[in-house]
């Protein structure tokens, strides 16, 4: 389990693919790392598989997680935001992030506003009764709240509006991104529950 708030942005040092699963080596900032241990990249919750003692680890990543993120597309030094999972006496700041992505929306705009920037985010049709006005949403693993959610074009896909914090995006990888980069979106868990406890009462 996670937070959304990211820890740090770290560098990928190696990508070993082979077919339906790669192996992605990146530098971290966390000496300490166990094996086995659970840490979120680009908002995907992955396995450390080996590490070293100055933070240098490795990751598994399989088949689903490739066809469901944007992970697939990591080379060499691409920047990926990192988070160590949660404790019990970590603070809530973000919201409950699981790591489990549920598709990927493409970057559409950015415009600088004020000193913070207005991202354009358009996603797939079958998220769109996840997203709320004010509600929360993970993309690349961020904590973000939604400003602005469209209706669904002719395509299917409909945009939502964020505002992004000049600390959000000094310390994240979104102000690498380009326009027409994906991004890896992980809906509010609890409204998923939601729709699946209400499914046999609208059923009726």
């Amino acid at each position: 389990m996670f937070t959304g708030i990211i820890d740090a942005v770290g560098a990928v040092g190696a990508v070993d693919r082979e077919p339906g699963r790669c192996r992605v080596s990146i530098a971290t900032p966390y000496a300490d790392l166990d094996l086995g241990e659970s840490v979120s990249i680009n908002g995907v919750c992955l396995t450390v598989v080996a590490r070293d003692a100055i933070g240098g680890a490795d990751f598994f990543v399989s088949a689903e997680t490739l066809a469901r993120s944007n992970l697939g597309h990591l080379d060499v030094r691409h920047q990926v935001n990192l988070e160590r999972a949660v404790s019990l006496s970590t603070r809530l700041s973000g919201h409950m992030v699981q790591g489990h992505v549920d598709g990927v929306g493409r970057l559409a705009g950015v415009v600088a506003s004020d000193g913070a920037w207005l991202l354009s985010v358009s996603l797939p049709e079958t998220l769109y009764g996840y997203c709320v006005e004010k509600g929360s949403i993970a993309l690349n693993g961020i904590s973000l709240t939604l400003n602005r959610v469209g209706r669904p074009d002719e395509t299917g896909a409909f945009d939502v509006g964020l505002t992004i914090i000049p600390h959000t995006w000094d310390h994240t990888n979104l102000n690498a991104l380009s326009v027409g980069d994906d991004l890896n979106v992980e809906v509010d868990v609890i409204a998923k529950y939601v729709e699946r406890l209400c499914q046999p009462y609208l059923s009726r």
